[in-house]
């Protein structure tokens, strides 16, 4: 039976950005214990008075909960509830103390006094004239908030976008998604069709509506991006489309159309004889995948067919000279490599670890260093840079800060018009370049320059759409030097002989020395939840105990999966638990964070300068101004608490976000469960991750799957045959 409800919001147990969900805890009259309220709430705060209309549930194991159907937020009257809602991170400004100090001075007055008289706070202890317009803004803004989020509650909507959608759109907030809700997806992080879709649907657009269908093929494209693809043929296009959308085939194709026409997407017709065009030789492209796609081999011609700027020099002598300058005698494929650097003006070196490829890019650097050449060294990730730096001794950017991105004036600095000032550039890790990246690169490299491309194409593809070095490598048109050989050092570690027989179809060998203790191990076991219970424990005391790695900073589970018991999701919660216990947090998009946590930035944030991947610790949460502090390799960053969709739990991570990263100790589960991401590139990948030691933990038989299946998955991309290679489409 439905009755009504009226009490005080102690705490907040659990709420959900996206949706509203909440689990709060609340002070009832006559109820001796708190009451557990579940339901939509609209950005619940502590110390707010509601009055609930639902009903009583018995939980079957939490026990008996308030479920809330509808629900009225009332300005808290008791000087309690005043405190404990100004404290709550409801006004940027006022933390728990200064919400005290505050309530202490003015009692009952207090919102008053903040809303007609706020210049009476500079009467408190702590508040000047900055904090006062800090706090007057946030008020105001809170007011206008509410009105918004009050509408979009009732199109379905959570608080936690709706806060989002106020800072996109400000005061034109409810104008701009009554006219049109699809711009949330496109406009908006965290939004995306399906939710621009639901509230739309509220708005009463109808199904078939030419705004939904172009919105709807528009996301459909970005998911397929998401999954790799650079184009998508059309006619399995428009059947994903219409599966998704559920229209008829006619309203999809004119709304292609229509979007083709504003240059939103490209449609070319594609080389028929092409197996994947059996059924149509139409390709669709998002427009800026087909710039990208097109401008790579446009510039990748005009680099290979421009002089070099470089004077000549005898590539016999160079390498006669270099070998007296290293400690080591080159091998034949890496004179072969020095050789071709000198000779050639784009030039890919590939090869697994312990290959000697760092060896290479020392030998031409001395070479090149001898002549005063102007050189430039990147990588596509922080700790890719950093790493190139440290076995160089050459300084090392990320390819996003060479190319220095300005947020304020829009895009990549350096571009054609202002190139890059050097006659050598070396990429390391080159198989995490996207499409997009590769694009921006090349538009900034001068003509002249000579570029050499360094990865491992064995590894799994750029998490970006494309897959550019394996293109590039199979149209033929480049100077390729493979790299198989083992040297002897290498030899002696198990992660280097096990990645290699894992990328040769091989099972990894598991013949422990007994005299030296050994980098590479296998734990069987089936069971899920005993996979977890292990992995906890290997992390927490038996890798710290024996090897001397810090749990946190030095040990990262890898993971196939994002769901399950031993996906990266439940695996972030138990490792949280386990490594850094404690209540005190904030909860945000699911994830509870808190101090010292091990975090990842998933999204590109120019304007931060942090980039998709990259991980860092929570070192300050500040209640007050609603900031949390992480640093990315001992770089403090701010985040606003509505930036945190932005961040995850990083104590385990899908082995895809590990590209370009090297850890002291991997530990990652294995088990059948995984089978349909099982592929060899995924199990070598996170093999050669580990730098001093790998744990796998799960089964021989998934282990088997993995290694076994060399079948990768399909890319869309056309980037070989526009290079000019004659074989079938990469994959």
């Amino acid at each position: 039976m439905s009755v009504f409800l009226q009490g005080q919001i102690e705490r907040i147990t659990y709420t959900n950005d996206e949706n509203g969900y909440t689990i709060a805890k609340v002070k009832v009259n006559g109820h001796r214990d708190l009451v557990t309220v579940v339901g939509n709430l609209m950005a619940p705060t502590p110390g707010e008075i509601i009055k609930m209309y639902g009903e009583w549930v018995n939980h079957p194991r939490y026990g008996e909960q308030f479920k809330v159907v509808s629900y009225k937020s009332l300005v808290p009257a008791s000087v309690y509830g005043i405190e404990k809602y100004l404290g709550s991170g409801l006004i940027k400004g006022i933390g728990p103390v200064m919400a005290r100090r505050i309530v202490e001075k003015f009692g009952k007055k207090t919102l008053d006094v903040i809303e007609k008289e706020i210049k009476e706070l500079a009467g408190v202890d702590g508040i000047g004239e900055k904090r006062i317009g800090m706090i007057k803004k946030a008020w105001e803004d809170q007011k206008e908030i509410r009105e918004v989020m009050i509408f979009l509650q009732t199109h379905g909507i959570g608080s936690g976008y709706a806060t989002k959608i106020f800072k996109q759109y400000g005061n034109r907030s409810i104008m701009v998604v009554k006219e049109n809700p699809y711009r949330l997806a496109t406009d908006i992080f965290g939004i995306g069709f399906l939710t621009a879709d639901h509230i739309a649907e509220k708005l009463g657009f109808a199904r078939d509506s030419e705004l939904r269908a172009e919105a709807g093929i528009l996301y459909v494209l970005n998911q397929l991006a998401d999954e790799g693809h650079v184009y998508y043929p059309y006619e399995p296009l428009v059947r994903k489309c219409q599966e998704i959308l559920e229209v008829d085939r006619e309203v999809i194709v004119k709304a292609i159309s229509v979007i083709a026409d504003i240059r939103m997407i490209v449609i070319e017709d594609l080389d028929k004889d092409i197996e994947d065009f059996r059924e149509s030789s139409k390709a669709v492209y998002l427009a800026k995948f087909y710039r990208s796609e097109t401008s790579i081999v446009a510039r990748m011609k005009t680099l290979i067919n421009t002089p070099k700027s470089i004077r000549k020099i005898g590539s016999d002598k160079a390498i006669e000279w270099v070998q007296r300058q290293l400690p080591i005698k080159l091998a034949k494929k890496q004179v072969e490599a020095i050789k071709c650097s000198v000779e050639n003006k784009v030039m890919i070196i590939t090869g697994g670890p312990g290959t000697g490829k760092t060896t290479i890019i020392n030998a031409i650097l001395k070479i090149f260093s001898r002549i005063s050449v102007k050189i430039m060294l990147a990588a596509p990730t922080g700790r890719a840079a950093k790493r190139m730096s440290e076995a160089t001794g050459h300084e090392a950017k990320t390819i996003h800060r060479m190319l220095e991105y300005s947020i304020q004036k829009g895009g990549f600095q350096k571009n054609k018009l202002s190139p890059l000032n050097c006659d050598l550039m070396i990429i390391d890790e080159a198989s995490m370049i996207d499409t997009i990246l590769m694009h921006h690169l090349l538009k900034a490299i001068p003509p002249g320059a000579t570029l050499i491309l360094v990865g491992d194409v064995n590894q799994l593809p750029s998490v970006g759409a494309g897959n550019v070095l394996k293109d590039i490598i199979a149209s033929g048109k480049m100077q390729i030097v493979e790299l198989n050989e083992i040297f002897r050092q290498a030899k002696e570690s198990l992660i280097i002989v096990n990645a290699h027989k894992i990328n040769n179809g091989l099972l990894p060998s598991f013949k422990f020395s007994g005299q030296k203790q050994d980098d590479f191990y296998f734990i069987e076991q089936e069971d899920p939840e005993e996979v977890l219970r292990i992995i906890l424990e290997l992390t927490k005391e038996r890798i710290p105990r024996r090897f001397g790695f810090d749990p946190v900073d030095d040990i990262q589970v890898l993971t196939p999966m994002h769901k399950g018991i031993v996906g990266a999701g439940n695996l972030n919660v138990e490792l949280q638990k386990t490594l850094n216990p404690g209540e005190n947090g904030i909860i945000r998009g699911g994830w509870k964070f808190k101090l010292n946590d091990k975090v990842m930035q998933v999204k590109n944030n120019y304007d931060k300068e942090v980039f998709n991947g990259d991980i860092g610790r929570i070192t300050r949460i500040d209640p007050d101004n609603q900031e949390v502090t992480i640093s990315f390799d001992k770089r403090d960053v701010p985040y606003d608490y509505t930036d945190l969709d932005e961040i995850v739990l990083a104590y385990a991570v899908s082995v895809h976000k590990s590209q370009g990263s090297e850890y002291p100790a991997v530990v990652m589960p294995i088990l059948t469960q995984h089978y349909i991401l099982l592929q060899r590139n995924l199990v070598y990948t996170a093999v050669t991750r580990g730098r001093e030691l790998v744990v796998m933990v799960g089964t021989m038989k998934a282990l088997a799957i993995g290694v076994k299946n060399d079948k990768t998955q399909k890319r869309y991309t056309y980037l070989m045959h526009r290079l000019g290679g004659s074989g079938k489409l990469a994959l």
